[in-house]
C-alpha cells in the first residue's frame, strides 16, 4: 500500500536548516494497522503530512498503491488526497452549525465523482462508527468521543485506500479514547489500512506493528512488547543509518 524510501525533509527557521526527516524508509502492507511513535519534534506529524500530500519531501520516493507520486503536481495530489486518503486529526475540525450527517458529507463537495446518494453513504459511515442515531445532532450536542467518531466517518466517506490519524485520542478522556480506538481496531479487522501517529504506548499497542521515529530516523519496534527489533528486508523499515 505504502512504500517510502529515503525520505528527507528540512525546514529553515534561521540561518541554518533544521533536518526533520533523515532518510526515512518503511513499507505498509494492504490492510495493515501501523502506529508511528516518537518524542515531540521527532518528525511524526511532518511524516504524516507528507503521506497525506499536505507537504512534500525534499528527497526520497513515496509510492501509494504502486504509483510513484514523488513528482506529481499539486492538482494531481489534491485529487489523490481527496479520493485515496482519509484524515483524522487530534482536533475534530467539525462545522459547528452543521449536523453530524452534513459534516460527514463534506469531502463529497470536493470529490470528482457524482455525489448522488451522498446522504446514504454518510449514514452508512456513521453506522460504521456506532453513531447511526446521531446524524442530526450538532457537534455541540455530542461528546468529544462522538465528535471524533464523526470525524472518522467523514474520513471514510470516499472509501479511501488509507486512513491517516494524527494523535486521534489526544484530546479525549480515557473512556472516549477507548471508544475511538475500538473503531480503529474494527476498521483494521475489516481490512482497512491505517497509519496512526501517537506518543501513547497504550494506543500504539493496539496496532499490528509499531514504528519509532528517533531524531528523524525510523526504527522498528515489537508491537506487543515495545522492544526494538531488526526488520526483515522489505518489511517494516530500513535499519537506521549513522547518526
Amino acid at each position: 500500500m505504502i512504500e517510502v524510501e529515503g525520505l528527507t525533509k528540512s525546514y529553515r527557521k534561521g540561518p541554518e536548516p533544521t533536518d526533520v526527516l533523515r532518510g526515512v524508509t518503511f513499507h505498509v502492507r494492504q490492510g495493515e494497522f501501523v502506529a508511528i511513535m516518537g518524542r515531540s519534534g521527532s518528525g511524526k506529524s511532518t511524516l504524516l503530512n507528507i503521506l497525506g500530500f499536505l507537504d512534500r519531501q525534499d528527497q526520497g520516493t513515496y509510492q501509494l498503491q504502486g504509483e510513484d507520486l514523488s513528482r506529481a503536481d499539486d492538482d494531481a495530489l489534491s485529487s489523490i488526497r481527496n479520493r485515496k486518503i482519509g484524515f483524522v486529526f487530534q482536533l475534530f475540525h467539525l462545522l459547528e452549525r452543521a449536523p453530524a450527517l452534513q459534516n460527514v458529507m463534506l469531502p463529497l463537495l470536493y470529490a470528482d465523482d457524482d455525489d448522488t446518494g451522498g446522504d446514504l453513504r454518510a449514514q452508512r459511515a456513521l453506522e460504521t462508527v456506532g453513531l447511526a442515531n446521531r446524524g442530526h445532532h450538532l457537534p455541540g450536542e455530542l461528546s468529544g468521543g462522538e465528535q471524533q467518531r464523526v470525524a472518522i466517518a467523514r474520513a471514510l466517506i470516499n472509501d479511501p485506500a488509507v486512513i491517516l490519524a494524527d494523535e486521534p485520542t489526544g484530546n479525549l478522556d480515557a473512556r472516549s479514547a477507548a471508544d475511538v480506538l475500538a473503531v480503529f481496531r474494527r476498521l483494521s479487522d475489516g481490512g482497512r489500512t491505517i497509519v496512526l501517529v501517537t506518543h501513547d504506548d497504550e494506543v500504539a499497542k493496539l496496532a499490528d506493528r509499531i514504528l519509532v521515529l528517533e531524531e528523524g530516523r525510523m526504527r522498528a519496534a515489537d508491537a506487543t512488547h515495545g522492544s526494538f527489533s531488526t526488520p526483515a528486508i522489505g518489511d517494516a523499515a530500513a535499519a537506521p543509518g549513522p547518526a
